[in-house]
């Protein structure tokens, strides 16, 4: 049975977000993050979203920290597809804006502006977020995909989520999910629908 895991992500929103998530859905399961397993920083993880597909990077993240640390370990690859912009950001929605000088809420609001400026006078605004959960333990490996439906704002609503959440109106919920509570997101989003088929995958080979 896999006794903890390796959240192989070095992004606050999602850290919260999953160990939500797994605290709910797979309690005996012990998560730990990547500070917490003293896994520092380094310059070639940066190249490890490479590929065309979520799952692809996903696996890629997952399998790279699984080899610098023997944990087991879930990495994901997730991102926002506009249909008016064929599908973009897609899988390059962490760094679409090119401001690789910056971080955190900078870089989002870098992102944000630029899905704004696309967007300027289109009418059809729908959007679905995609994500794609990984597991590997260094000799099997699960992969599960998971959506949300919406349409972007013309406007950020609500001060909660990160990334594009406070454009991102949710057809389920009615409200972005910079509205909502973390509990309320994690009801419809890409990112707890893909991590809930993972965990069960995994509990289901205990």
């Amino acid at each position: 049975m896999v006794e903890r895991v390796l959240l192989a992500t070095r992004s606050a929103g999602k850290i919260r977000e999953l160990r939500a998530l797994f605290a709910a859905h797979a309690g005996g399961i012990v998560v730990i993050g990547l500070d917490d397993a003293g896994v520092r920083a380094m310059r070639d993880e940066d190249a490890l979203e490479s590929a065309d597909t979520f799952e692809e990077n996903a696996l890629a993240k997952a399998r790279y920290f699984q080899r610098r640390t023997g944990l087991a370990t879930v990495a994901d690859d997730s991102g926002l597809c506009v249909d008016a912009l064929g599908g973009a950001p897609g899988v390059h929605s962490k760094r679409w804006s090119g401001r690789s000088d910056l971080e955190a809420l900078a870089l989002d609001d870098a992102n944000n502006a630029l899905l704004l400026d696309r967007l300027s006078g289109v009418a059809t605004r729908r959007a679905r977020y995609v994500c794609a959960a990984a597991f590997t333990d260094g000799s099997r490996e699960i992969v599960e995909r998971g959506e949300s439906a919406g349409v972007i704002t013309t406007a950020p609503r609500g001060g909660g989520g990160f990334g594009y959440d406070p454009y991102f109106l949710s057809d389920e919920l009615g409200r972005t999910f910079g509205e909502v509570s973390l509990e309320e997101k994690a009801s419809v989003s890409h990112r707890a629908r893909a991590f809930r088929k993972l965990v069960t995958r995994l509990l289901s080979r205990a």
